[in-house]
């Protein structure tokens, strides 16, 4: 019976109801992965309830159907690209590394607008009514989905699912129930929020102090350097490279002096190979995942024939925590989760067997791999998640997982994946940014320049004005070309040290944005829409975008020509931050505050450790009454004080009296130790 419970029909909360299929027992349903806790119902659902899904039996499986009304628009369905608004497009809810078919016949790994399913999965509609009203429609389950919105709502999936329905006033309040359901992000350490340089790979360790060097000798804020696979030997995971890499330690030691933290990658796979101690340790334990028979699965990977933990296995998660803490002791800052959706290499397009068996155990019951495939990377982030807090229980863990699942975000932040270098990658960085964000992934944004290609300096330019802006900053390409912001000449340098240097100023207001993601749900980069979200005009729109809410950004992604929108209701004055020109040098995203605002910004710096540090100024924007108001969040940037109350939160206001703006403090909550110190 408490089985049934978890599963069984109801409401759930105010405005939160589930739906299960007439002909299925709730206690037969899987656990729900996306919920942080089990939730009984507490009653049956309301008579004048909304929207009520419609199950049928096909020959597919389970469907449910959710008709919607005229002018309603959908979004969400997590990491998918093209357009922001979905209305017209399927997808497939099913963890994979994409792979285009070239003309020749080539498979290249990376994705189009075509691309049906991607690295992360989240099945999750959001729908807009014409009126402004929303509703968020949650298939409670692991097992590929189908979810087409060419006519409404369709889900498809070939075991039976329940269906969670959030009904709000607004999008905003459907949103921040996803967040109170399925988790909020916890908050990152300052160091986060700073530019991040990344290459497939800079090898070898002598490459990384030179980068760390070049960039404090030409005064380009950064604040993290990468390391990707080749400091392994032989792609083997937790080894380093004798020749390469034989002092990890050391060089850590070197970017810290620098100013500089540093994060690592670690891949699922492990190399089969008898004598390499963690391959042994995992056979003897029964750490990798098996066939019906009990024979372990190998496939290829980078270090060669290779086999997959079973993280369903709580003694899996375990080891693999241990070494990674023993793994972080050489002074990591943080982890990069890679190819964990589970990828093999090769053959491109290859998935491990739907029958493979996870063992499960500590509350997850056995199953194939096609009930689990889609929480793996969900699993090993959760494991290095805790490994990050076990070997410095006194900071903040980052950790950047390429795969995850809806409330996955409770771990991990992400990024779009091995996207192009192209106009077109260039563009959907914002949509699908804001599509994760609806999805209640606040933290990502894409591969600065493209990982694939080389983009013109043009392009460069363009895609680091926007980054500056997006909630997750990092330069990452793979081995055509060099892409620093000095590799494109002194024009782009320049562009690239100015959009820097906005980016580190802005820092207060954008990490009081993360602190209302963490403690609302709310997306840090939000759709324009949600200005005013009545508006049909600005539904399809997603050039331009909200930071916060109370900064627009409007970016001219078009390599020819800027976008055209209609700007929503109210002022939205232009304004500048480092001496830039906008009107001249179109790199650069026109920045606009909302009238009735104040936001914090900072002198910036070279490190987010001296941009936060610096003096603050309060930019006002009054509205037609003369007034304004604002928030600034502060902490320490690490460690967990703050959830002890070791924060200040203070709103400014604005008033204008007499032709004299007066600014002052209208509330604060500051804890005892903030206010010893002030």
């Amino acid at each position: 019976m408490a089985a049934a419970s978890h599963q069984a029909p109801g409401l759930l909360a105010d405005r939160v109801a589930r739906f299960v299929p007439p002909d299925v027992d709730p206690s037969t349903l899987p656990r729900s992965f996306a919920l942080t806790e089990p939730l009984p119902a507490r009653g049956s659902v309301p008579d004048d309830w909304t929207t009520v899904p419609r199950f049928e039996r096909t020959g597919a499986g389970v469907v449910a159907t959710i008709a919607i009304g005229p002018n309603t628009s959908l979004y969400g369905t997590g990491e998918v690209a093209g357009p922001l608004l979905r209305n017209g497009f399927v997808t497939e809810v099913w963890a994979k590394q994409p792979f285009r078919i070239e003309e020749d016949g080539t498979a290249v790994p990376n994705y189009d607008e075509r691309s049906k399913s991607l690295y992360q999965a989240h099945p999750w509609v959001l729908a807009v009514r014409g009126d402004g009203s929303a509703f968020g429609v949650l298939a409670d389950t692991t097992y590929r989905l189908g979810i087409d919105l060419r006519d409404g709502i369709r889900l498809t999936c070939a075991e039976p699912f329940p269906v969670i329905v959030i009904e709000g006033a607004s999008p905003q309040e459907v949103v921040q129930q996803l967040g109170a359901l399925t988790g909020r992000i916890e908050m990152p350490p300052h160091w986060a929020l700073g530019y991040q340089q990344c290459r497939f790979s800079y090898f070898p360790d002598a490459r990384v102090r030179e980068l760390a060097r070049e960039f404090r000798s030409r005064s380009i804020p950064c604040d993290v350097i990468w390391i990707d696979i080749h400091y392994m030997d032989e792609y083997k995971v937790f080894t380093f490279d004798s020749e390469g890499f034989p002092d990890p330690g050391g060089t850590n030691d070197y970017l810290h002096e620098l100013g500089f933290k540093s994060v690592w990658i670690l891949d699922p796979a492990v190399k089969a190979e008898e004598g390499y101690d963690v391959y042994d340790e995992g056979v003897a334990q029964g750490h990798f995942l098996c066939d019906a028979e009990g024979r372990e699965h190998h496939c290829w990977t980078w270090p060669g024939d290779a086999a997959f933990p079973d993280y369903t296995r709580p003694e899996t998660r375990a080891w693999w925590t241990r070494r990674t803490t023993e793994f972080l002791g050489r002074g990591m800052d943080g982890v990069w989760v890679d190819l964990n959706e589970p990828s093999p290499i090769l053959p491109h397009g290859a998935e491990l067997p739907n029958e493979l068996l996870h063992r499960g155990g500590g509350g997850i019951t056995p199953g194939n791999h096609a009930r689990y495939h889609n929480v793996y990377g969900l699993l090993m982030a959760k494991a290095t998640d805790e490994a990050m807090k076990v070997s410095r229980p006194e900071r903040r863990p980052f950790i950047l997982s390429r795969s995850n699942y809806l409330g996955g975000q409770r771990y991990a932040a992400t990024w779009t994946g091995d996207n192009v270098s192209s106009w077109k990658h260039l563009h959907w960085s914002v949509p699908m940014v804001l599509n994760l964000g609806l999805s209640g992934q606040p933290f990502s944004g894409p591969d600065i320049g493209g990982f694939a290609g080389t983009p013109s300096r043009e392009l460069f330019a363009h895609w680091m004005g926007l980054g500056a802006f997006l909630p997750f900053y990092r330069t990452h390409n793979a081995l055509e070309g060099d892409q620093e912001p000095w590799s494109f000449g002194p024009a782009a340098e320049n562009v690239s040290r100015v959009a820097l240097a906005r980016r580190y100023r802005l820092l207060p207001y954008l990490y009081t944005a993360f602190h209302e993601a963490a403690a609302t749900g709310l997306p840090v980069a939000r759709p324009l829409f949600f200005a005013d979200p009545a508006d049909l005009s600005l539904r399809s729109e997603d050039h331009a975008f909200l930071l916060g809410g109370d900064v627009m950004v409007q970016p001219q992604l078009l390599e020819n020509g800027i976008q055209d929108f209609r700007m929503p209701t109210g002022e939205w004055r232009p304004f500048a931050l480092a001496g830039e020109d906008p009107a001249t040098e179109h790199a650069h995203p026109i920045l606009r505050l909302r009238d009735g605002a104040i936001i914090p910004v900072g002198a910036g710096g070279q490190t987010t450790e001296e941009a936060f540090k610096g003096p603050l100024t309060l930019l006002v924007s009054l509205d037609a009454t003369g007034r304004a108001s604002g928030r600034l969040y502060e902490d320490a940037g690490e460690g967990f004080g703050y959830r002890d109350g070791d924060y200040l939160l203070t709103t400014y206001q604005a008033v204008l009296d007499d032709g004299v703006v007066q600014v002052s403090i209208a509330h604060q909550e500051v804890s005892s130790r903030s206010s010893e110190e002030m």
